[in-house]
């Protein structure tokens, strides 16, 4: 299983259920990443629910929640992280992509063997954070692009692979 994130400097990654940005290049990115091969999974979001099947496109979506009643058409959907390891039996491991929020993601890091993360230079009021791959003697940074800038943000593609 891999992970796909975008986190600023102090490995922020949300405020108020929402990514901190959007940048144009890491959206292109992650569909590049995911569509068609990516089996992608999260967490059921209070601003999901409230938009009726929401889902996205060209992807198996698979999704985590405590909710009993949750339920989006054509989605599948898991209660626990047991069920969803077994879900994910179907399907190869290296199409599955966690794609957040913070809460699977630390539930689901010890499942990963890597880690796409879109790294962006400024530190923004976050309220949800990923974990700081840089400091987990767990994984090493595999390949990292040279830096790219949306206006005057500056950021880059860092791929973490698990040691082996």
């Amino acid at each position: 299983m891999k992970i796909i994130v975008a986190a600023d400097k102090n490995w922020g990654i949300g405020k108020d259920n929402k990514l901190l940005v959007s940048i144009p290049a890491d959206m292109k990115m992650f569909r590049q990443e995911t569509t068609g091969k990516g089996f992608v999974l999260w967490e059921e979001r209070p601003w999901r629910a409230s938009r009726e099947g929401f889902l996205l496109k060209n992807r198996t979506n698979i999704v985590l929640t405590r909710n009993e009643n949750y339920k989006v058409k054509d989605a599948i959907i898991v209660h626990s992280i047991e069920e969803l390891m077994e879900e994910l039996k179907k399907y190869p491991a290296e199409d599955v992509y966690c794609i957040g929020g913070d809460t699977i993601y630390k539930q689901l890091l010890p499942y990963c063997d890597a880690a796409q993360v879109t790294k962006i230079d400024f530190a923004y009021i976050a309220d949800s954070y990923f974990p700081n791959l840089d400091e987990d003697p767990q994984w090493h940074v595999a390949a990292e692009s040279e830096e790219q800038t949306y206006f005057d943000l500056e950021y880059k593609f860092v791929r973490y692979e698990r040691n082996k």
